[in-house]
């Protein structure tokens, strides 16, 4: 089935370049020229996967991924300039999947997006061709064939990115996970990311669990090491 991808920028000449080159790789792209658009047409026709400029009228990057994140863990890629270090930590730690600074690969684009589908793909194969689909770690289940986590019976909602960072941390708890070995688990060998997207994606968590169990402590941080999941 063909995949879509809505692309949301104030730049006409990135939504016509990277459109023609998402199309010649098989891809549907709807764009949108702000924030304020995109919501509309994102809350109408779902999508599945979107590309978000930061910095944009009316509505601007940060305020959309807010919006969807209420209702939706739709798989997001922002686009940043060189200079936006503060809204790339923000934006990841508000729920975005990934980020590419500007001027980029269309290539490189590619690539994520290829490897942000596929992982959000994880869930929907037949129970069959998995036979640990569910990880039980006391009050914390997670399914895998149905993208669901919950904690002692109560839902938390996760990304893509979000779910696979746990399950790789819940895997082996009290086995410590450096960064590199979290991003490889989240993002695949061939995917660079920095040590700071990790960091943004582990507070997030604990935000989400905390939010429902004030006193969840699992995850734990080794300074200079990287983290691990504490048995119970």
């Amino acid at each position: 089935m063909q995949q879509t991808i809505a692309l949301v920028d104030d730049d006409k000449n990135i939504l016509t370049s990277v459109s023609m080159a998402l199309e010649a790789e098989g891809y549907r792209v709807k764009t949108y020229n702000d924030g304020e658009e995109a919501f509309r047409g994102l809350s109408q026709q779902p999508v599945d996967l979107a590309i978000l400029d930061i910095k944009m009228p009316r509505m601007d990057g940060m305020e959309l991924l807010q919006k969807l994140r209420d209702s939706s863990n739709l798989p997001v890629i922002f686009l940043t300039s060189k200079d936006d270090e503060v809204d790339e930590v923000l934006g990841l730690r508000m729920g975005a999947d990934d980020y590419i600074k500007k001027p980029f690969s269309q290539r490189l684009l590619i690539e994520r997006i290829r490897t942000l589908l596929r992982r959000s793909e994880l869930g929907e194969e037949p129970v069959a061709k998995k036979a640990d689909s569910v990880l039980v770690r006391g009050p914390l289940v997670m399914d895998t064939d149905r993208h669901s986590c919950t904690w002692d019976g109560r839902d938390v909602q996760l990304t893509v990115t979000e779910f696979l960072l746990l399950k790789a941390l819940a895997t082996r708890p009290g086995h410590v996970k450096s960064r590199d070995q979290l991003m490889d688990a989240a993002y695949g060998e061939s995917i660079y990311v920095d040590d700071r997207t990790v960091d943004s994606h582990i507070k997030r968590l604990r935000k989400k669990f905390r939010q429902i169990d004030s006193s969840f402590s699992q995850i734990e941080t080794l300074y200079g090491v990287g983290y691990r999941y504490s048995e119970l």
